[in-house]
């Protein structure tokens, strides 16, 4: 902002001599100094209102960038979403535990600040096979919670979905209980059926394998681990929490989520 200058409101007229100081004298100076000095008095006025007008246009201006960069600022953070993701097994109660307890209650908060995604911990058996620590049921609930997300990528649905089936993950893959889940979530059955047996297995089983070697690349063999923006946050196992640094809590997801979203 430019410096203020100086008002010039008036100049206090100079003194008068002892010859000049009769009283008609003084009545006749002083009614000829009030021109100069009313005018002084308006010209600085004028200059006072002038100055305040561009103060007021000024701040008016700051308000209205401050406006537009935060709106702007706002608008940039919203494309960007912080990665999210839960290594787990379809058949494991610690994955129930995490689903449940904190990342779907966190994602109602954050949905549209992350980047969410389920990867399988497994192991890759020989060139085309894969070894599921629950047995050959756990892989294709796995491959069935993979399809979901492949056809419904909003984890609005398919995180609703595979949620549905871990709170009976004793019963996984059971026709019936697909069935129910599928229908609860407005998902087409026939769909999921045809992406799992799809080239005689050979897509779902290929869904697995990429997903149980991501997981494998980054070293994650416990479930449930949760990575926050590539880093571990937090590990779900034996029925308790571990490796939480940032806290275990709902709260602490969300308040952690939103500060990289800010960052970012």
């Amino acid at each position: 902002m430019d410096e203020k200058r100086r008002l010039p409101l008036h100049h206090r007229p100079r003194g008068a001599s002892a010859a000049e100081m009769t009283a008609p004298v003084r009545r006749r100076r002083t009614t000829r100094l009030w021109l100069p000095i009313l005018a002084l008095l308006l010209i600085g006025y004028s200059l006072l209102s002038t100055y305040s007008v561009d103060v007021r246009g000024r701040l008016d201006k700051l308000s209205h960038e401050a406006k537009a960069s935060a709106a702007k600022a706002v608008a940039g953070g919203s494309k960007h979403k912080v990665p999210l993701e839960a290594h787990i097994m379809s058949k494991c109660p610690d994955a129930r535990d995490a689903l449940r307890q904190l990342i779907l209650p966190a994602m109602q908060q954050v949905y549209d600040k992350v980047d969410f995604k389920l990867s399988y911990i497994g192991a890759l058996d020989g060139d085309d096979g894969v070894k599921c620590k629950h047995g050959p049921d756990e892989c294709m609930g796995n491959i069935i919670e993979l399809c979901a997300r492949e056809l419904y990528p909003d984890p609005k649905i398919s995180l609703g979905f595979v949620m549905c089936l871990t709170k009976d993950y004793q019963q996984i893959p059971e026709r019936s209980l697909i069935e129910d889940c599928a229908l609860e979530h407005a998902m087409d059955i026939k769909k999921l059926n045809e992406c799992a047996t799809r080239d005689d297995g050979g897509h779902g089983i290929d869904l697995l394998r990429s997903s149980v070697q991501h997981s494998g690349n980054l070293n994650v063999t416990i479930s449930t681990t949760i990575r926050l923006n590539s880093e571990i946050y937090c590990i779900r196992n034996n029925g308790g929490w571990e490796y939480c640094p940032h806290g275990s809590s709902v709260n602490d997801l969300v308040l952690a989520v939103e500060k990289l979203a800010w960052q970012s």
